[in-house]
């Protein structure tokens, strides 16, 4: 059985290695092409667009790593059974179970790699990317043009609320254009903070630069509210608004891991602010691994159908549209789950859980009557 495992495995690994190489590139190519346009503005050269190319192949590959497993699975399934090697595993007491949970272990190896990918390399080399293109560029904001964050705290003075709004974050992590309005309970303004620049520390102190600083007191004897104003040059204001929760508000959302994505939701939830988006998101990376077990199982009736049913090129391509059509299912099913508030969790499980029917139910079905 030892012999049979390196088998399967070799040929499989190597055939979605090099589906996924002759993807990569393609993808290279397309992201290198695009940005060429911009050669020649602002000193921006060509090794630049080539850098920012490599930078978006991990984003890439965790994309497109399940699509790789089907195509490569089916690729080299299908030519053991044209080649009667499939056929004589079975003779030799390769069973349908026994099969499939030699894939199955396959499966989960591929299934860590693309977490791997998704939750440490696509996050670190995205937002690499982003610094990159506004450094060559000349310029120094991130994607969004402004965030807006809350926050519920208890004060000596009672409840509090506050709504930040940062304008854009640098290259450098900085923060820009900070405005920080204060609430009371029954909901009344009682400041306003105004800030060129602002950092945050480790323990969420937010270090302001070039602070206003605009307070309603009391209201005076003839009914007008009293409206002091001071200017300072730095202020630091506690918050248990930290690093991550602004990063996760200001950066795109390909550039966040599964734990951060967590704990955003849960800063959302918390300060009663709509995270559906987030949610979704977040379940869809953290269930987005299993794919990889789902392509397998989908792969692995190829195996079972006889050389006449079609050459290995008709296969290939079936498993590319069976490929098209599961991401097609997986990005519809998350708009509609965002559009008509259906439940996170279900709306990134229901497209892996048909396709893994759909696989168990065919290879049933060529197993019993094949």
């Amino acid at each position: 059985m030892k012999t049979v495992r390196r088998l399967l495995y070799r040929d499989i690994a190597g055939s979605v290695l090099f589906t996924a190489a002759a993807f990569l590139s393609l993808f290279f190519f397309i992201d290198f092409i695009d940005e060429l346009e911009n050669v020649g503005k602002q000193g921006y050269q060509a090794w630049h667009a080539a850098v920012l190319g490599l930078l978006a192949v991990p984003g890439h590959f965790y994309e497109l790593i399940p699509i790789a497993v089907l195509i490569g699975s089916i690729y080299a399934l299908a030519r053991m059974a044209q080649s009667s090697e499939f056929t004589i595993l079975r003779t030799g007491g390769l069973g349908p179970g026994r099969a499939l949970s030699l894939l199955a272990i396959l499966g989960v190896a591929f299934a860590v790699v693309t977490w791997l990918v998704g939750d440490y390399v696509a996050p670190l080399s995205e937002r690499e990317g982003v610094r990159l293109h506004n450094q060559y560029r000349g310029g120094s904001k991130f994607f969004r043009a402004s965030a807006w964050l809350k926050e519920h705290r208890e004060t000596p003075e009672g409840e509090r609320s506050y709504s930040v709004q940062v304008g854009s974050a640098s290259a450098q992590g900085h923060l820009e254009g900070v405005r920080i309005f204060e609430f009371d309970a029954d909901g009344r303004l009682l400041s306003r903070i105004a800030a060129e620049r602002a950092t945050v520390d480790d323990d969420a102190t937010w270090r302001l630069r070039d602070v206003e600083v605009v307070r309603w007191n009391a209201s005076d004897l003839d009914g007008s509210p009293a409206v002091s104003e001071q200017r300072m040059p730095t202020l630091n204001w506690p918050s248990t608004l930290t690093a991550g929760v602004v990063a996760a508000a200001v950066l795109p959302i390909k550039t966040m891991s599964t734990i951060e994505l967590f704990r955003y939701t849960r800063h959302l939830a918390s300060n009663e602010q709509a995270g559906q988006r987030y949610e979704i998101q977040f379940w869809r990376k953290a269930l987005y691994p299993l794919a990889c077990l789902v392509m397998i199982a989908l792969a692995l009736p190829f195996a079972y159908m006889h050389a006449r049913s079609g050459g290995i090129s008709l296969k290939v391509f079936g498993g590319i549209m069976l490929g098209i059509s599961f991401v097609l299912l997986n990005n519809v099913a998350g708009h509609l789950g965002l559009l008509q508030n259906w439940t996170p969790w279900i709306v990134a499980a229901v497209p892996s859980t048909i396709y893994l029917l759909l696989s168990l139910a065919a290879f049933s079905w060529l197993v019993r009557y094949r």
